[in-house]
């Protein structure tokens, strides 16, 4: 009878230690989890950032109106997120390309649900956040020529068709993130999605009369709005770990030096090509290192993102001085040059700088490092990645803005545009002037 007392004893025990060690399996971890949270508000800062930076290189008589688009994106986005946007992007996979609806309005998502060491509900918050800067990133492109009631209903569209498909192509995973195409916090995603969907767009759009073609408002607004974004940056990608552990740490270091090392390359790159540096220029550069890292900040070594950074500054700089000039298209404040662009030399740098001491063992040692068949099949992976996502980011974004030339109209009058969105459109300016200056600006 005591040996049977014994054995009923050890099997409870192994029991409650068998249940404890389920349990952690599905406990959060309060650091990693506050991390993330902290992350979630430093992207989502990103945005009011963005509407700065944008605002003030726009027509002083469209700062009103690029603003409140960018701004519009974080209250459609973050409602659009909730009902079908986070279950199109991490739902259930279906054929590789798209997420299910079981998870439509969050259902079944609890305060006690977990995704890995965080609250699912800090995942869903962090996540969203992406969501909503990339589609402000495409509205830089239309300033001053764009209907405001049909932008609001784009980018309902865009993130649901177009935003959402590509997040679970890499993140949610689909095709993408299967195949082994590395992106860790949005280059493909976030960046060449939103450049090629901005190319679509302005192409669709058609050219500014070149009177409406006008220096940047408010410089200094530049500044503020790139340094808000810079900020916002280290949670972007040492966020992405989606831990508050050393890679995280490691990819904020990454990170900073790459804008750091693009920001003074640019500026270098304008000061020989044009005869004096600008601030505008500075900031400019900072942003495009920033972008070119996205994809590569917990994959490459610290001297991979120096030369990150040089191939950042100098592409995006000839991009938007050159390519945009060769080619003809009307991005007015050089997404495609910043984003596209840059998107695509950090997606293909990832390639050739990603490394086995950072990403580990199971990592890949790209071709710059290794020279071996898995740094050529690396790079052949990203080419696809970066291909199909331009390519569907562009076929995607011109159907969407047929319909809506077709059905509501995609661009104000020659009439409005002249006189300025502030005034047509909101009925607000910018800057309450003299009567005198008024009048002039809406001549």
């Amino acid at each position: 009878m005591r040996k049977f007392s014994y054995i009923f004893i050890l099997m409870f025990v192994l029991m409650i230690v068998s249940s404890q060690m389920a349990w952690a399996e599905d406990v959060v971890d309060t650091g990693d989890n506050a991390w993330i949270l902290t992350s979630s508000a430093l992207v989502l800062l990103m945005t009011p950032g963005l509407a700065f930076f944008y605002g003030g290189m726009s027509s002083v008589k469209n700062i009103n109106n690029m603003i409140f688009m960018v701004f519009m994106c974080i209250a459609i986005v973050s409602v659009q997120w909730v009902f079908w946007g986070y279950t199109i992007s991490f739902g259930p996979d279906i054929g590789g390309f798209f997420g299910g609806l079981s998870e439509a309005g969050l259902h079944g998502i609890t305060p006690d649900s977990v995704s890995g060491t965080i609250s699912t509900y800090t995942f869903v918050a962090f996540q969203a956040t992406f969501a909503i800067i990339t589609v402000g990133l495409i509205l830089g492109s239309v300033e001053g020529r764009m209907k405001f009631g049909s932008c609001l209903v784009f980018i309902v569209l865009w993130a649901t068709f177009v935003y959402d498909p590509v997040c679970h192509w890499v993140w949610g995973g689909g095709w993408a993130g299967n195949m082994g195409i590395l992106d860790f916090a949005g280059g493909t995603v976030v960046h060449i999605n939103s450049g090629a969907a901005a190319l679509a767009l302005v192409l669709m759009l058609g050219r500014r009369k070149s009177a409406n073609i006008r220096p940047p408002a408010n410089v200094p607004m530049v500044a503020l709005g790139a340094s808000l974004l810079w900020f916002g940056w280290f949670g972007f990608n040492a966020g992405s770990e989606l831990a508050a552990d050393g890679r995280a740490a490691f990819a904020w270091v990454i990170t900073n030096t790459a804008a750091a090392t693009a920001c003074f390359t640019w500026v270098m790159c304008e000061w020989i090509h044009r005869g004096k540096p600008t601030l505008l220029g500075a900031a400019s550069g900072a942003v495009a290192g920033l972008v070119a890292v996205t994809p590569a900040s917990g994959f490459i070594g610290p001297l991979g993102s120096v030369q990150l950074g040089i191939m950042a500054g100098v592409g995006c700089y000839f991009a938007c001085v050159k390519l945009k000039a060769a080619l003809g298209y009307d991005d007015a404040l050089d997404v495609v040059g910043v984003h596209g662009i840059g998107g695509t030399i950090g997606a293909l740098a990832t390639g050739l700088y990603c490394t086995k001491m950072v990403m580990g063992p199971d990592g890949v040692d790209g071709l710059f490092i290794g020279w071996g068949a898995e740094g050529f099949r690396q790079m052949g992976l990203q080419i696809i990645g970066i291909s199909a996502t331009w390519g569907y980011a562009f076929a995607m974004t011109i159907i969407i803005a047929l319909i809506l030339k077709y059905t509501m109209g995609l661009r104000t009058t020659e009439e409005q545009e002249n006189t300025g969105l502030d005034l047509t459109q909101h009925g607000e300016a910018a800057y309450h002037l003299e009567l005198e200056a008024v009048s002039t600006l809406k001549e």
